[in-house]
C-alpha cells in the first residue's frame, strides 16, 4: 500500500523489504522473447536474481506472477517539466500520470543550469521512497548565441551545471550549429533537439548529431525538393530561415517521394542517429476535439495547464488540421522507412502539450509506431532498451536482468501478442518498491482531487 502524502505525491512503502514476483513470464526486450516462468528477486531496489528455484529471503514480499508477464519501466525520451517560457511551475501535477502509466523514467527536454538542483531533488526523493514519480534521467541545457566563442562557452558552461546533453532548436543558423557540434564534441557530450532549418538531416546525422526531435528536417530529406528549399534558406538569419520553413512545410509534404526516402534512411542509418518521431503531436493536432474537456483524464491535469490547452485549441484553424492530417500521414510514411531501412527510433511525446496526457500519450505513440510499421517488439524497444543505449544506461537499466534496477511494470496480458496490453498494468515496481493496481488507482484519484482543488 502507499501513504498518500502531499500535492502531487504517493509514497510507496519504505522499509526495503527483498521483493520477489514469482512465476512470471520475462519479456527479454532485447531478444523480444517471452522467458519461461521465473522468479525474480528484487533486493535493495536491484534486480538481484532471475531464475527457478533461486533461494528468497525469509520476509520477502511474495508477488504472484502467475499468467502474468514481466518487462522493463518505460521511459518516454521527450518531456517538459519545466514551464521556463511561462514561468508557471514545474510540471509535478503529471508524476503521478506517468508512474500509474508504467513510466519510470524520462528525458527532460529544455532545463536551466540552475534547475539542476530540482532535478536531483525529485531524483533523490524517487530513490528514498518519498515521491512516486519516473527518474529524470537526462535533462538538456540549451545553447545559442551570437559568436563563437559564446557559443563554445555556453556548452562548456551547460556542462559544467550538469547537463546530459545540449539542447538545439531549428533558428540556430548552420554555422552556429556545427560550433555547437564541434565544441560538444570535445567536451565529450551529446546534442539532441531539432534539425536546424538550414541543416539537411543526412548531414547532422554524419555530424554528430545523436537524436532528431519531430522529425525535423526528415520531411525536407525524405522530399523531392529538399536541395531546392535548403538553398532559400541558406543567407537568411536563423529566425526567418525558421518561418521560411514553415511557409514550405505543406509543399515540402506534398514532393514526399518513396525512393528517395529510402535511400536516405539506408545511410542516416549508418550513422546511428535516433529519432524521436513524437507522432502524437501530428495524430493529435489533426483530430481536435470539441468536446475535449469530456476526457475523463482532462481533471487530471493542474488548472493552468487546462487554460493553456484552451488557449491552444482555440486558436487552431481549419487550415491548421488539414496541414496536420498530412503531416501526420506523412510521418506514419517516413516511419515505416526509418524502420524498415533500420534506423533506431524511441519513443517520446513531448507532453504536456495539448491533447498530449503525460503517461498515456507513451501508449498512444507506442500504438502510432506499430501502426506505422513497427513490430510490437521492436515499439516495446523504443521505449526500453533503446532510450538506455541512447542514455548510455543500458548497463543499469532498460532490460529485465540481474544487477539492473528494478523499475518494472507487471501486466495482465502479453505485450509481444499486442502492444495495446501494455496498458493492463497489474502493478509497478519503481526503484524496488511496489505499486499494485489499487495504489496506481489510488495514485490517479488523488491527483485527479488535487487538480479540482487547485482549480477552484
Amino acid at each position: 500500500m502507499v501513504v498518500l502524502c502531499d500535492a502531487y505525491a504517493a509514497t510507496p512503502v519504505k522499509n526495503m523489504l527483498p521483493l520477489v514476483i514469482e512465476d512470471v513470464t520475462v519479456i527479454d526486450v532485447v531478444t523480444a522473447r517471452r522467458i519461461s516462468p521465473r522468479s525474480v528477486l528484487i533486493e535493495d531496489g536491484r534486480i538481484s536474481a532471475i531464475g527457478k528455484g533461486i533461494d528468497i529471503p525469509a520476509g520477502a514480499v511474495r508477488v504472484d506472477g502467475r499468467g502474468k508477464f514481466l518487462v522493463p519501466g518505460l521511459i518516454d525520451m521527450h518531456v517538459h517539466l519545466f514551464n521556463n517560457a511561462s514561468h508557471r511551475p514545474a510540471n509535478e501535477w503529471a508524476f503521478p500520470l506517468f508512474v500509474a502509466n508504467g513510466v519510470t523514467g524520462v528525458r527532460e527536454m529544455l532545463s536551466l543550469p540552475e534547475q539542476g538542483p530540482q532535478i536531483a531533488r525529485w531524483n533523490a526523493a524517487v530513490q528514498n521512497g518519498s515521491l512516486a514519480a519516473p527518474h529524470i534521467l537526462a535533462a538538456g541545457i540549451r545553447v545559442n548565441g551570437d559568436s563563437e566563442q559564446a557559443l563554445r562557452e555556453q556548452v562548456r558552461n551547460a556542462k559544467q551545471a550538469g547537463a546530459d546533453f545540449i539542447k538545439v532548436f531549428s533558428e540556430v543558423p548552420a554555422t552556429q550549429w556545427r560550433v555547437i557540434i564541434d565544441e560538444a564534441n570535445k567536451q565529450q557530450i551529446a546534442v539532441d533537439g531539432h534539425v536546424p532549418a538550414q541543416v539537411a538531416w543526412l548531414d547532422a546525422a554524419s555530424e554528430g548529431q545523436r537524436t532528431v526531435e519531430h522529425m525535423m528536417q526528415t520531411y525536407e530529406a525524405c522530399s523531392s525538393i529538399e536541395a531546392r528549399v535548403l538553398a532559400s534558406r541558406r543567407d537568411l538569419d536563423g529566425d526567418a530561415a525558421t518561418s521560411l520553413r514553415d511557409e514550405q512545410e505543406r509543399e515540402v509534404l506534398n514532393h514526399f517521394d518513396p525512393a528517395t526516402c529510402k535511400h536516405i534512411a539506408k545511410a542516416a542509418a549508418a550513422t546511428h542517429q535516433f529519432q524521436t518521431p513524437t507522432l502524437v503531436l501530428s495524430y493529435f493536432e489533426s483530430r481536435p476535439s470539441a468536446d475535449y474537456t469530456t476526457d475523463k483524464r482532462w481533471p487530471l491535469l493542474r488548472a493552468d495547464e487546462q487554460a493553456r490547452w484552451r488557449r491552444n485549441l482555440t486558436a487552431r484553424t481549419p487550415d491548421d488540421a488539414s496541414l496536420a492530417l498530412l503531416r501526420w500521414k506523412t510521418s506514419c510514411r517516413i516511419v515505416r522507412t526509418l524502420n524498415a531501412a533500420g534506423l533506431p527510433i524511441v519513443a517520446g511525446t513531448d507532453t504536456p502539450m495539448p491533447l498530449v496526457y503525460p503517461g498515456y500519450s507513451l501508449h498512444d505513440e507506442l500504438e502510432l509506431l506499430v501502426a506505422c510499421g513497427l513490430s510490437n517488439a521492436k515499439a516495446l524497444q523504443a521505449a526500453t532498451i533503446n532510450p538506455a543505449t541512447v542514455l548510455k544506461l543500458e548497463s543499469t537499466l532498460g532490460s529485465v536482468d540481474t544487477g539492473k534496477r528494478a523499475d518494472l511494470v507487471l501486466l495482465d496480458t502479453d505485450p509481444l501478442g499486442d502492444i495495446h496490453h501494455l496498458r493492463d498494468i497489474r502493478a509497478v515496481i519503481l526503484d524496488g518498491k511496489l505499486l499494485g493496481r489499487e495504489d496506481l488507482d489510488k495514485l490517479i484519484a488523488v491527483n485527479g482531487a488535487n487538480q479540482k482543488s487547485d482549480s477552484k
